[in-house]
């Protein structure tokens, strides 16, 4: 009986631990099928090979999935905050247009007007942070107020003001020609920054809902985008070695000739921000404010502060994908992003970030855009129409979300209901007149003590 007992409790434990593997993995799993569902329906060339599995293809799918997949990372981190950001399409469109600007026009253009103001905000900022790090750091070893005093504070703005005011001069003197690859990567990035910055301070300081506050964005992003470009301008195009400089040209090519560049520039982001959210106290902020924001700030959380870097973050991001549209289109469009910002929430969720927040991964989120990457080229390689991929991509969503959900107290209490609803009368009163009779019992008992 002793070993019986044993086998069967060493049984439950190994299947309490494949139960644990296969819910830790489903995401994989999921991944999974859809490549094999990939390979098995491929059609093949002419000489017999399947086109899903060439590198070509494969490598087209790295290359389209880049700009969704930076916008997702940035997406990622306001939900997890229990926020959203449906500004990003308008950000990128603005990005794209400002980049295709700047690399095609020689001297002072409405790009630059964005562009200067901005870059002078990130400079600050980004000095400012240095300098309150180093700062900290020095507190470690050397012990005294000096740091603290007010002279210490104001030198650190001082230092910060005067190195962005450096940076927006630099900027502003490199209007006379086409702008570079470097000059694009620095300012058009810093417009979706100050963006995102203006989201946070609006979303804190004004205490509104993040959807009101984004959407508002996304429709003002779009307007400017149009009047950037121009009101009879509907496209930008950018040839480089013709009227683009030619290293711009850099952004949309393969390394080894197989691995596209704004893959490279996806994976690397989402290396940076795995790290961030998984190792360093800025990451454990923000799954607290997920998490419980109230307990968060008593615990003493920038609770403010971490939320206007989110969505600062996620701006920035947005703009930086605007770039590689550009490079992989070849054309700066103030509608470029339309729609964009469903498909980044949509591989969030899919990828197992929780729309409440305070639950999620980067790796999840690199998981639900190469399912949508690899789901759209399946689609496409076997000649399924545009309104039916939206279908279909709809069906996966609320799918995704029922799935995360399932282990919620909700799906439990409606599973409770059906079963107390096929219960029949005679045993719900049975249920009853034995919880009666218990705690008449206890109060008898209680009675007798007493006595």
């Amino acid at each position: 009986m002793t070993g019986t007992g044993e086998h069967i409790v060493r049984s439950s434990n190994t299947t309490e631990r494949l139960k644990s593997v296969l819910k830790s993995t489903k995401l994989y799993w999921g991944l999974a099928l859809l490549f094999l569902v990939g390979v098995i329906s491929s059609p093949v060339s002419s000489k017999g090979n399947n086109i899903f599995l060439s590198f070509g293809n494969l490598s087209d799918v790295f290359r389209q999935i880049s700009v969704t997949g930076i916008t997702a990372v940035g997406m990622t981190l306001v939900i997890l905050i229990a926020g959203i950001d449906l500004s990003v399409g308008s950000v990128l469109a603005l990005g794209s247009v400002v980049c295709a600007m700047l690399l095609t026009n020689e001297g002072w253009s409405s790009a630059y007007l964005l562009g200067v103001p901005a870059i002078f905000l990130l400079g600050f900022v980004v000095m400012f942070g240095v300098l309150t790090l180093g700062v900290k750091l020095q507190r470690r070893v050397t012990v005294g107020a000096a740091i603290n005093s007010p002279s210490a504070q104001r030198l650190m703005l001082t230092i910060a003001a005067l190195t962005a005011l450096v940076l927006g001069l630099g900027v502003s003197l490199s209007s006379d020609g086409k702008a570079g690859v470097l000059l694009v990567l620095l300012v058009v990035p810093a417009v979706g920054f100050m963006l995102g910055t203006i989201n946070g301070l609006i979303i804190v300081g004004g205490r509104l809902q993040p959807f009101i506050v984004t959407l508002a964005m996304m429709v003002a992003g779009l307007g400017i985008a149009r009047l950037t470009a121009g009101q009879n301008t509907a496209v930008w195009p950018v040839y480089t070695g013709s009227n683009a400089t030619a290293d711009f040209e850099a952004l949309r090519s393969l390394i080894f000739g197989i691995i596209p560049v704004p893959g490279v520039i996806f994976a690397g982001i989402i290396l940076l921000f795995w790290v961030i959210l998984k190792f360093t106290k800025f990451g454990r902020y923000i799954y607290a404010i997920g998490g419980n924001e109230e307990a968060a700030r008593l615990a003493g959380v920038p609770v403010w502060r971490v939320k206007i870097t989110v969505y600062a973050i996620s701006g920035y991001l947005a703009a930086l994908a605007g770039i590689l549209y550009v490079a992989q289109y070849r054309q700066g469009k103030p509608d470029a992003g339309m729609g964009l910002e469903l498909d980044a929430i949509a591989a969030v969720v899919i990828g197992g970030t929780s729309l409440m927040g305070g639950r999620g991964s980067m790796i999840g989120t690199l998981v639900g855009v190469l399912i949508f990457g690899f789901l759209s080229n399946i689609l496409q390689l076997n000649n399924i129409d545009s309104n039916t991929q939206l279908v279909l991509k709809g069906v996966i969503i609320i799918i995704a979300v029922l799935l995360q959900e399932r282990r919620s107290s909700g799906w439990l209490f409606f599973l409770s209901q059906l079963k107390a609803r096929d219960t029949p009368d005679k045993q719900v009163s049975a249920s009853i007149n034995i919880a009666e009779t218990r705690r008449l019992t206890e109060i008898n008992k209680t009675k007798g003590e007493r006595q």
